[in-house]
């Protein structure tokens, strides 16, 4: 029989590994987001260079990274982080993949939950009522 070796497939980003991606500096790494991520990226890369710095140093003192940044969004040097989104109640553990890249951090966190709908209550409908009498 034939030994195959198998290669682990490697993540790529518009052709780019995610090694050469982190080597890049954010507004290098915006040239490859769609135009609305790439026009909030460049606006706001001292934000995002501040939050990733910020990271890198609760995660080597072992502290939780918490955030109210929804509107954040992941650029490659954030693969891998666990962080804490806020949903408007609480903070949220999502842990960053490569897929994320481009996206925001409010999108993998919803603000809402689905309705539970339960039994109807005393006086709800017309036939609850009539058991009153």
């Amino acid at each position: 029989m034939k030994e195959e070796i198998i290669k682990k497939k490697e993540s790529l980003f518009k052709n780019h590994t995610l090694e050469q991606l982190k080597q890049m500096d954010v507004r290098e790494t915006a040239k490859f987001l769609s135009s609305r991520s790439r026009r909030s990226v460049l606006r706001h890369f001292d934000i995002i260079e501040k939050f990733i710095k910020s990271c890198e140093e609760k995660q080597a003192r072992k502290k939780k990274i918490r955030t109210h940044l929804r509107d954040l969004v992941i650029v490659p040097k954030l693969v891998g982080f666990t962080i804490g989104i806020y949903s408007g109640k609480s903070f949220e553990d999502i842990t960053i993949s490569h897929d994320m890249i481009g996206h925001r951090l409010g999108e993998f966190v919803p603000t809402r939950k689905p309705v539970k709908h339960g039994a109807a209550g005393i006086g709800a409908t017309k036939s609850s009522k009539a058991d009153k009498k």
